[in-house]
């Protein structure tokens, strides 16, 4: 007895994979909750050695609200490279995609370092009884916060930025004025990232105005795609 012919139709079929509409929120959440996390740490902090026991002791609170929300601030930033990624199409350059993915990877990288060092200061300042071994391991800790942070972090965020306007000048997927603003923000940070401690939050700004312009494009090709429609 033969086998009745099974219907392929009720098969599930593949799908192309298409980017949330949410995703492109995620420029916006992580400016603000790096931001915050930048503030969090950096508020009060000592330009020199001098008083770094007495910072950590009366922001021991705030920095420690900077640790749990960094790793969030790290997943929206992944999720605002994939929303910028996307944004390619078709006009994606393995060599500028290459420097633009490793060098925000490298920025994000270098963050969580600097989050990281501050948790650990905060579990010094209690585990380490010894006032001089406190005070310098505390020193030492803060050295290591601000160079990942300012020196290496920011600079991988200047060659994120670089290479990224690089992208939209030769592609024109962006107005213009943005890929060379992006351009004097970048070298502005190459140059300036070791000057003043408040110098990280131009990162976030800029991820700021380059999501709500992402989530501008969107809402005028939504409205025309509509219009199409009715029509």
């Amino acid at each position: 007895m033969s086998n009745p012919p099974q219907n392929t139709n009720s098969a599930p079929q593949p799908r192309h994979l298409s980017t949330p509409r949410a995703a492109a929120l995620s420029g916006i959440v992580f400016a603000v909750l790096f931001g915050t996390t930048i503030i969090l740490i950096r508020i009060k902090m000592p330009a020199g050695l001098e008083d770094s026991t007495h910072w950590l002791k009366s922001q021991q609170s705030a920095i420690t609200m900077a640790t749990v929300l960094m790793p969030f601030a790290g997943i929206s930033f992944l999720w605002f490279i994939g929303v910028v990624r996307d944004g390619f199409g078709r006009y994606e350059d393995r060599f500028f995609l290459s420097i633009f993915l490793g060098s925000g990877l490298l920025f994000l990288a270098m963050m969580f370092v600097a989050t990281a060092v501050a948790a650990g200061l905060v579990a010094s300042n209690t585990d380490v009884t010894d006032p001089t071994a406190r005070s310098e391991v505390i020193n030492f800790g803060r050295h290591v916060l601000v160079s990942a942070s300012q020196t290496y972090a920011l600079r991988m965020a200047a060659v994120f930025m670089i290479s990224l306007a690089t992208i939209w000048l030769k592609t024109k997927l962006m107005p213009r004025w943005l890929a060379l603003l992006t351009y004097l923000v970048a070298l502005t940070l190459l140059i300036v990232s070791e000057m003043s401690k408040w110098v990280e939050l131009v990162f976030p700004a800029w991820v700021l105005v380059v999501s709500c312009l992402i989530l501008a494009r969107e809402a005028v090709e939504n409205r025309a795609r509509t219009a199409d429609g009715s029509r």
